[in-house]
């Protein structure tokens, strides 16, 4: 397959790498086009471009847009009039205000998908369905983790997380939260958010959110923060029967007795691999929607702003 990504960071390489291990048996041609402001390293089987001029755009697959979250919309729209198949690094946009890009890719047929990869996790997926039939009457999420221990050997400081112009903060960084809870429950009937940068982290994203979605039988709690040290990915749903929580961190599901219900050696990192198994799927079946297209994708960010 012929690949264009447009912004070579850390995330680009977990999606080339999962392209390999997804297709191993096929022959890629990768390219990247590269702004050229960051690191202008050679990356091995990447050939780098600096203008879209310099490629046949008939010839590419599929684009993975993974530059800074504010440039979002601009790449997509100026990769529309050649109707590629796009995968888009969450969050979609910086802000849910480009409804004319949404409704061009819908009437094109262009097929969209946002990654949001733990909508591939094992212990998330079997909560799915697990929870299918019950009555649930609670719902808390949490999410905290360390940001200078993010991305080790650069300053964190100066990377996009911690600056809000690029699309930084922790509500968009890990909008991974709110987003399985819309494929797990649906689109809340109303949200409510605290959104504060306050720590001693001293950053200008924001560092700390704090949700409350409602729904139909219950509500759901979710929290996320940039300054825990001691790594901590939970869903706790409280049914009529019992309290079930799923530990992303370790993959496994248990209750209240701490019975392990379910637990799988996958690792998070996986979750690209299948991520990008589904996605090439979709590319050569020529499906024109997924199941997290930029329109559901903005739903979810017009709740996490």
């Amino acid at each position: 397959m012929n690949l264009l990504i447009i912004g070579l960071g850390s995330i680009a390489r977990k999606h080339i790498d999962a392209l390999h291990k997804a297709l191993p048996m096929e022959r890629h041609t990768i390219y990247a086009l590269r702004s050229g402001r960051g690191s202008n390293k050679a990356v091995e089987g990447v050939i780098s471009v600096t203008s879209l001029n310099e490629l046949d755009l008939k010839d590419i697959d599929f684009a993975i847009i993974s530059n800074p979250t504010s440039a979002h919309a601009s790449t997509v729209e100026s990769l529309l009039p050649y109707r590629i198949p796009l995968m888009v690094e969450k969050p979609v946009f910086d802000t849910p205000a480009y409804p004319d890009i949404i409704k061009q890719t819908e009437d094109d047929g262009t097929l969209t998908y946002v990654a949001c990869n733990l909508r591939f996790l094992d212990s998330l997926s079997f909560l799915k369905t697990y929870l299918e039939g019950k009555r649930v009457n609670e719902v808390n999420v949490y999410c905290g983790s360390w940001l200078p221990g993010w991305r080790p050997g650069t300053d964190w400081r100066k990377c996009y997380s911690a600056i809000p112009s690029l699309g930084g903060g922790v509500h968009l960084d890990l909008i991974h939260e709110l987003d399985y809870l819309y494929w797990l429950f649906g689109m809340p009937l109303d949200s409510r958010s605290t959104l504060r940068s306050v720590s001693s982290l001293g950053i200008e994203a924001i560092d700390y959110a704090n949700y409350c979605l409602t729904y139909e039988g219950f509500c759901a709690s979710v929290i996320l923060n940039y300054y825990r040290r001691d790594y901590r990915r939970t869903i706790e749903v409280l049914t009529d029967e019992d309290t079930i929580t799923a530990d992303l961190a370790t993959n496994t599901v248990t209750n209240s007795t701490g019975t392990i219900l379910f637990e799988s050696e996958q690792r998070v990192a996986d979750t690209y691999t299948a991520q990008m198994k589904y996605f090439t799927t979709l590319v050569k079946e020529h499906a024109r929607s997924s199941f997290n297209g930029l329109a559901t994708a903005n739903d979810i960010l017009k709740i996490c702003l």
